[in-house]
């Protein structure tokens, strides 16, 4: 754990972020467990993603360190129909050379607070059963284990297990929602 955290900025990804945000998802496809993408994501793929998830009014977040992007976070819609519009899933990818290092730790908490001033209530996370320190994080933000999908991904030669977990965003489920920041 460290004594004194990084001096991150935590800001909305721009376009310029595209190619180091590459680099950081390459990285995981080839090497974690986190995400089921078996090929790298061209810079055109990540653009287009990153434009509907903006123009959904949904947070597209970065970790920067001495002006290097090492890390990001977006949310998107937990399911497509209507009844599910106030639900988010998250993810986030930390660059491999600052793992553990805190940036998810400053990540994470401003896109919660991101889709929680932006009207959502709550927020869902895929987390694969041996990723320890990512569960630790997301326990320690309020996020319980509320679901263990067995076997469910095939990577490396190995079937691995996804723990699903959720928190309550703003009011979460005491008053009904209002409208969305759209």
């Amino acid at each position: 754990m460290l004594d004194k955290p990084l001096a991150v900025t935590v800001r909305p990804s721009t376009e310029a972020d595209v190619a180091a945000m590459i680099a950081i998802y390459t990285h995981h496809i080839q090497h974690g467990l986190g995400d089921y993408e078996t090929e790298p994501l061209h810079p055109d793929d990540l653009k287009r993603r990153r434009k509907s998830m903006l123009k959904r009014r949904l947070p597209h977040l970065v970790a920067e360190l001495d002006g290097t992007v090492v890390g990001y976070a977006y949310a998107v819609p937990f399911r497509k129909r209507p009844a599910y519009r106030y639900t988010v899933k998250h993810s986030i990818y930390v660059h491999q050379d600052h793992l553990h290092a805190g940036i998810g730790r400053q990540l994470l908490p401003a896109l919660i607070d991101a889709c929680a001033q932006a009207g959502y209530r709550q927020m869902v996370a895929y987390i694969d059963s041996a990723n320890a320190p990512s569960l630790q994080l997301h326990e320690s933000l309020g996020f319980e284990p509320v679901g263990l999908l067995r076997a469910v991904g095939f990577k490396f030669g190995h079937w691995t297990d996804t723990v699903l977990m959720q928190r309550a965003l703003g009011a979460g489920v005491e008053t009904a929602p209002g409208p969305l920041a759209h």
